[in-house]
């Protein structure tokens, strides 16, 4: 049985790479941080939710994201790869923040590489 429980540490790196990165059309207070245990998937290391927008209608509430990471695969990994984990997710969230979802025809390796990058070069400046 799979077990959800916010990860407020995943929450802080996330809102960091936000920031860094730039990517303003991401809400942080409508994302919403979890970390699973027990989930059989092998290859999966991480997802992104989007709340659909049937369900923003009649809950009568604005478009949520929930980005999940699986900590039997996740927290294993090396610090570089969780970071490049997380910018994949964050990159699957639209401009519109409206519910939907970018696909991996936009969310590629080098994109996420790229971002990478510019998230590591930006955190170099900014040490003394």
């Amino acid at each position: 049985m799979i077990k959800y429980f916010r990860a407020p540490d995943i929450e802080a790196r996330i809102s960091e790479l936000i920031a860094a990165l730039k990517l303003g059309h991401i809400d942080p207070q409508r994302l919403i941080c979890m970390r699973s245990r027990g989930s059989a998937a092998r290859r999966t290391v991480a997802r992104c939710h989007a709340m659909p927008r049937i369900m923003q209608a009649a809950l009568a509430t604005k478009a949520y994201y929930i980005i999940e990471v699986i900590a039997e695969q996740f927290d294993k990994m090396p610090e570089d790869e969780q970071t490049k984990t997380l910018i994949h997710e964050l990159l699957h969230v639209p401009k519109s923040f409206g519910g939907g979802f970018k696909y991996h025809s936009f969310v590629s390796r080098e994109r996420v590489e790229q971002m990478y990058k510019k998230f590591v070069s930006g955190k170099q400046d900014m040490d003394p």
